[in-house]
C-alpha cells in the first residue's frame, strides 16, 4: 500500500506534548526566530548560515518553514514562545525519515527538546507508519546526541571528517531507531 506521507503530515500539523506544542509557523514567530537563528552559540553546529535581520526572519518563515508539511515550530505552552524548530523528511521508497532540529540557547538542557523529538518519533512510528528514523550531529555537539539517545536512539557510528560546515571539516555521529525498537522502549514504560 502507498502511503500518502504529505496528506498524514498535513493532518498532523499540531503535536503535542508536556510542556510544548508542535505546531506550524506563523508570520509573528519572526521575533522568535531572528533571536535563535541569529545567535552564533546556538548555530554553531548547524549547516545552516542563520538569519542577521529581522527581515530575514521573515523570509526563513516564508521561504522555508513554510515549504513543506512536517517541519515544526516549537512553542513554549506557558508563554506561547518559539523557541525553535524541528523538522522530518521523509524518504517514502525506504519508509524512513530524518530529522534536524534547532533551539534557542536560553532553553537548552530543559528537555524540550527530548519531548519535541519524542512527539515527532510518535508521529514517525505511529501515524506515518515508518520502519526507521535517523539523524546525525557534529562531534563536540554531544547535547544533541543525548537528546537521541534519551529518545532510545542508538549511536550507529562515526564518519570521520564527513562534512565540510562553514569551513571546518566536522565527524558526524549518526543516530537512528526501528519501529521494532520504538515499540519496545514504549511498552517497557508502560
Amino acid at each position: 500500500m502507498v502511503r500518502n506521507y504529505k496528506e498524514i503530515l498535513y493532518a498532523h500539523e499540531v503535536l503535542e506534548a508536556k510542556h510544548i506544542i508542535l505546531r506550524k509557523f506563523e508570520i509573528n514567530d519572526s521575533a522568535d526566530v531572528f533571536e535563535f537563528g541569529s545567535d552564533e552559540e546556538t548555530l554553531k553546529y548547524l549547516a545552516w548560515e542563520g538569519v542577521k535581520t529581522s527581515n530575514e526572519a521573515k523570509e526563513t518563515i516564508i521561504d522555508y518553514y513554510w515549504s513543506r508539511p512536517g517541519i515544526f515550530a516549537l512553542e513554549l505552552r506557558e508563554n506561547k514562545k518559539c523557541i525553535g524548530c524541528i523538522d522530518i523528511s521523509i524518504q517514502p521508497e525506504h519508509e524512513k525519515a530524518s530529522f534536524g532540529y534547532a533551539l534557542n540557547r536560553k532553553y537548552w538542557g530543559k528537555g524540550y527538546m527530548t519531548e519535541a523529538l519524542n512527539a515527532i518519533l510518535d508521529l514517525s512510528f505511529n501515524k506515518l507508519d515508518l520502519n526507521r528514523v535517523e539523524s546525525t550531529h557534529y562531534m563536540g555537539n554531544e547535547g544533541s546526541g543525548k537528546v537521541m539517545i534519551k529518545c532510545g536512539m542508538k549511536l550507529e557510528g562515526i564518519g570521520k571528517q564527513e562534512l565540510k560546515v562553514k569551513r571546518v571539516f566536522r565527524d558526524v555521529a549518526h543516530y537512528g531507531i526501528t519501529k521494532e525498537l520504538w515499540s519496545d522502549s514504549n511498552l517497557k514504560e508502560r
